[in-house]
């Protein structure tokens, strides 16, 4: 059945059998430069705006994205969890779950994306007042933050379809879409010559051009995840398992993105240099970050299909291999940015303040992205094998309770931003401890469940 499926399918990837290292690096260097280059879209926003407008347009441009990250974050959840489900129905060669599983997906997307988009053209102002954003940049801020949320549909069914192309193992294909994309992004920046309002545009088309693309890609390809137009609708059972895993991802990644933006929120207190310093460093904070979330990203569609293929044996070794390659990254690319911090900011700035602040975060993140990594990959694992809650649960508590409880009662007793950064690196150190500790002890595997009903 197995080598049926990898016949009948040419373009997707299956990773039931064959060289566990292979088949992981083979699908994440895709993921990992497809994920690079949607963060150009932003970066080059930065980037542009920063030296042509100045700090206080490099400030408007960051103050949004937390809270875009907000929103993107619920969407990507739920793209999660119909990952799974098809990479699960893959592993299984359940031809005809896998073309429900696919179009109940997009339909799902269709309707979060008009939501979304809608939620967060009528909330921009009063969310980035709440964030207590500067009057300096707030006209500026709501304009960039509106512009972009009426092209996040665009973005969330763009996610979702390129959800169904790596659960399939096909990760190429969203790579191709994203380079045609970010180069667009950035020549049309530089045409319309419009401040913040020409670069959220050009990002909007930008997103709408790979939207297009990958579901063009979707409604040709010859396998089993083929998308037709007359079969889009939502099939209740396969809805609520996606749901079922989904959910608590989105719930998870929209909560700890809110408690970024009570982080942005202690950051703009600051000033706006101190913003345009942060802001300038989460630009490149992103390119650390996507790809360990590519390669947790990946061992999640590794375990899913050889769970749905009941191939248990494999799903650790993948773990293990994803955990190496993790660290590998993450401890290089690390040194790397201190080693040239100075130089990778003034991409950004001339201000020597601005690059100071900047340089400030890099030295209270760079150095421990290894935890984030940890973190990322044991959860993407149990995340594979169909269990969303456990991980849901310690990211929620690592990363926005304890972050929300260090605001409240150690933040006070800095004197200085330091307190605010210090943030990070030590709720890290407490996702990954509670994470590997479920991993090793908890009950996520199939075949562990089924011991434990037979002791009983």
């Amino acid at each position: 059945m197995q080598k049926s499926l990898a016949k009948n399918n040419k373009n997707t990837l299956l990773m039931t059998q064959g060289n566990i290292w292979k088949l992981l690096i083979t699908f994440s260097i895709p993921l990992i430069i497809g994920n690079l280059l949607q963060q150009m879209y932003n970066t080059a926003d930065s980037i542009i705006v920063g030296n042509f407008v100045g700090s206080n347009g490099l400030a408007a441009v960051g103050s949004g994205t937390a809270l875009i990250n907000l929103i993107i974050a619920f969407a990507q959840g739920a793209s999660v969890g119909a990952g799974v489900v098809v990479s699960q129905y893959i592993g299984a060669d359940k031809k005809d779950k896998i073309k429900i599983s696919v179009h109940t997906s997009i339909c799902i997307s269709i309707i979060l994306g008009l939501i979304l988009s809608l939620l967060g053209i009528f909330a921009s102002p009063s969310l980035l007042i709440m964030m207590k954003t500067p009057k300096v940049v707030l006209k500026s801020s709501i304009l960039y933050l509106q512009i972009y949320c009426g092209g996040l549909i665009f973005n969330v069914i763009y996610n979702m379809a390129t959800g169904i192309l790596n659960a399939a193992g096909n990760s190429k294909k969203p790579l191709v879409y994203l380079a045609i994309a970010s180069f667009t992004n950035i020549i049309l920046i530089k045409i319309f010559k419009l401040g913040v309002m020409g670069a959220a545009i050009a990002t909007d088309i930008s997103q709408a051009i790979s939207c297009i693309l990958a579901i063009g890609y979707l409604l040709k390809v010859k396998s089993d995840y083929k998308l037709y137009i007359k079969d889009l609708k939502i099939n209740k059972e396969t809805a609520v398992k996606i749901i079922k895993i989904g959910l608590p991802t989105a719930i998870q990644n929209m909560v700890i993105s809110f408690s970024n933006v009570l982080v942005q929120s202690s950051v703009n207190a600051y000033g706006a240099t101190a913003m345009a310093g942060y802001a300038a460093y989460l630009k490149i904070d992103g390119f650390n970050i996507l790809p360990v979330l590519s390669i947790s990203m990946a061992v999640t569609t590794f375990t899913g299909q050889n769970v749905g293929a009941n191939r248990l044996d494999r799903v650790k070794k993948g773990m293990y291999s994803s955990l190496i390659m993790v660290l590998v990254y993450t401890v290089f690319i690390g040194a790397v940015l201190l080693i040239f911090s100075h130089q990778v900011l003034g991409l950004f700035t001339h201000s020597a303040q601005v690059i100071m602040y900047g340089q400030l975060a890099m030295k209270y993140f760079c150095p421990y992205y290894f935890l984030l990594g940890i973190l990322n990959v044991l959860a993407g694992t149990v995340r594979g094998a169909g269990k969303g809650i456990p991980p849901m649960i310690i990211l929620l508590f690592s990363m926005c309770i304890f972050r929300i409880l260090w605001i409240k009662i150690a933040l006070p007793f800095y004197s200085s931003i330091d307190g605010v950064f210090i943030l990070y690196p030590i709720s890290w150190l407490v996702g990954a401890i509670l994470m590997i500790l479920y991993t090793k002890f908890g009950k996520w595997l199939p075949h562990k469940q089924m011991e434990k009903k037979e002791n009983s």
